[in-house]
C-alpha cells in the first residue's frame, strides 16, 4: 500500500506530511545554497584565475557531472532502503565539499573536483527529497507539494546568489562561498534528527526496473524535463555575467554586486513560479501549465540577448517577470512523472529524470560560453531559448502518450 492509498496524504494540516514537507524543504533550502554559490562570484572567479568562457563552464559543469554520476545509484538506495538516510549524508558530504573550494581552490583543476564532489553529494539531496515529499501526499495535492519543495530550491538559489555575492563585496569571493557553505552543513542535521520516512512507503527489493526505459510517457516528460534544463542551468550560470555586460548594470556604482543581487531575486521569484506551476498543475491540467511556461520563458531567453538595456528599472521588471515563467514547468513535469510510474520506483524514477534531464545543464553552459566567445550574448542566449521552445514539442509527446491520465489523474499508477 502506498502513502496516498492509506490516506496519509489527505489533510493538509496538523498531519504528517505536513511536517514532513517543512523538513524536506528546509533541508534543501540550506543544501541548495551550494549550487550557485560559484556562479555568484563568476565574474570575480574568471579574472582572478584568468579563465576563458569554456573553463568557466567547466568548473560550473562538473558540479552537474557529479550529480549525474551518483544521481540514480542513490535514487536505487532510496527506493530500497531510506529517503532520509541519504539525504542526511550526501547533504553534509555536498555542503564539506563546498567549504573546500572556498579554502583551497586556485585554479581550473582543483575547482572543478571539488565542484564535482560537491555535484555528488547534492545528488543526494535533491531527487530523493523528491521521492519523500512524494510519499507523504496523494496525487491530488501532490502537486502543491512538490511545487513547495521544488520553490524552495529556487528560493535558495536566489539567497546563494544575493548572500555569496553580499559578502564577497565586503570580504571576498572565499568568504561568499564559505559562508553559504557552512550554512548548508545544517542541512543534513535537520533531516537526520527531524525527518523520518513515511511508514507505509513502497519499497523495491528487486533493483533496477528496465521496464522503465520502456514506459512512453515517462521517456517524453523527461524530454520536456530536458528542455528545462538546458534552458534553466545555462541561463542561472550565466545570469550574472550577462547583467554586468549591460548597460543598464554596468552604470551602477557597483556593477557586480547589483548584478549578484538581481541575478538572486531572478532565482528566488522561481520559487513563486514553482508554487504557482504546480497550484495551477492540480487545477487546469499539468500539460497546459507546462507548455505555457516553456514557451514563454524560451521567447524571453531569446529577446533578452537580442534587445539592448539602458534602463535598470525596465531590464528588473522584465528578468523578474522572466524568474517566474522560468520556471512554472518544473514542479508539473515532476509530479507528471509520480504519476506515470509504480510507487515503488518513485526514487529511480526521479532519479532517471535527474539523470537524462540533467545531461542537457552539463552541456548548455558550456556552448553558451563558446557561443558567447564567438558571436557575444545574443547567439548564447538564443542557444538557451531554442532548447525550451523545442520542449514545447515535448509536451506535445507527453499528451500523446499519456494526456487522459494526466487530465483526470484518477490512477497514478499508469502502466505502460
Amino acid at each position: 500500500m502506498s502513502a496516498h492509498e492509506d490516506g496519509s496524504g489527505d489533510e493538509w494540516s496538523g498531519q504528517s506530511n505536513v511536517r514532513m514537507l517543512a523538513v524536506a524543504s528546509a533541508t534543501l533550502l540550506l543544501s541548495g545554497l551550494l549550487w550557485f554559490n560559484y556562479s555568484a562570484v563568476l565574474p570575480t572567479i574568471v579574472e582572478r584565475w584568468d579563465l576563458s568562457g569554456v573553463h568557466a563552464g567547466v568548473v560550473y559543469g562538473a558540479f552537474q557531472a557529479g550529480y549525474l554520476l551518483a544521481v540514480i545509484p542513490f535514487g536505487a538506495v532510496a527506493d530500497r532502503y531510506t529517503s532520509r538516510g541519504v539525504i542526511a549524508v550526501g547533504a553534509t558530504g555536498a555542503a564539506a565539499a563546498s567549504v573546500a573550494f572556498g579554502v583551497v581552490a586556485n585554479g581550473v583543476l582543483v575547482g572543478t573536483a571539488l565542484r564535482f564532489l560537491g555535484g555528488v553529494g547534492m545528488a543526494a539531496v535533491y531527487v530523493p527529497g523528491m521521492r519523500f515529499v512524494s510519499e507523504w501526499f496523494d496525487p491530488a495535492h501532490r502537486g502543491t507539494a512538490m511545487g513547495v519543495y521544488v520553490g524552495t530550491f529556487s528560493v535558495s538559489s536566489g539567497l546563494s546568489f544575493a548572500l555569496t555575492s553580499l559578502v564577497a563585496s565586503g570580504y571576498g569571493w572565499r568568504s561568499g562561498i564559505v559562508v553559504t557553505s557552512l550554512l548548508a552543513l545544517c542541512a543534513g542535521p535537520i533531516m537526520f534528527l527531524f525527518g523520518r520516512d513515511n511508514p507505509s512507503r513502497e519499497s523495491n527489493k528487486g533493483g533496477f526496473d528496465l521496464s522503465l526505459l520502456r514506459n512512453r510517457s515517462f521517456l517524453a516528460a523527461v524530454g520536456v524535463y530536458s528542455a528545462h534544463n538546458w534552458e534553466l542551468f545555462g541561463i542561472r550560470n550565466w545570469l550574472p555575467a550577462f547583467l554586468v555586460s549591460t548597460a543598464a548594470v554596468s552604470a551602477t556604482a557597483t556593477p557586480v554586486a547589483t548584478a549578484g543581487l538581481l541575478a538572486g531575486l531572478v532565482t528566488a521569484v522561481g520559487g513563486v513560479g514553482n508554487l504557482v506551476g504546480g497550484w495551477l498543475s492540480d487545477r487546469v491540467g499539468r500539460l497546459h501549465v507546462i507548455a505555457v511556461a516553456l514557451a514563454a520563458s524560451g521567447t524571453t531567453t531569446v529577446l533578452l540577448g537580442g534587445l539592448v538595456w539602458e534602463s535598470l528599472v525596465v531590464l528588473a521588471g522584465v528578468v523578474l517577470g522572466y524568474g517566474v515563467v522560468l520556471t512554472m514547468d518544473s514542479a508539473p513535469t515532476s509530479t507528471a512523472i509520480t504519476l506515470v510510474v509504480d510507487d515503488e520506483q518513485l526514487g529511480t524514477a526521479l532519479s532517471l529524470q535527474a539523470f537524462l534531464g540533467t545531461l542537457p545543464g552539463v552541456v548548455s553552459p558550456v556552448l553558451f560560453g563558446a557561443a558567447l566567445d564567438a558571436g557575444g550574448y545574443a547567439l548564447a542566449m538564443a542557444t538557451l531559448g531554442a532548447g525550451a521552445l523545442f520542449g514545447v514539442g515535448g509536451v506535445y509527446l507527453l499528451w500523446m502518450t499519456a494526456g487522459t491520465e494526466l487530465r483526470t489523474e484518477k490512477q497514478p499508477n499508469v502502466a505502460d
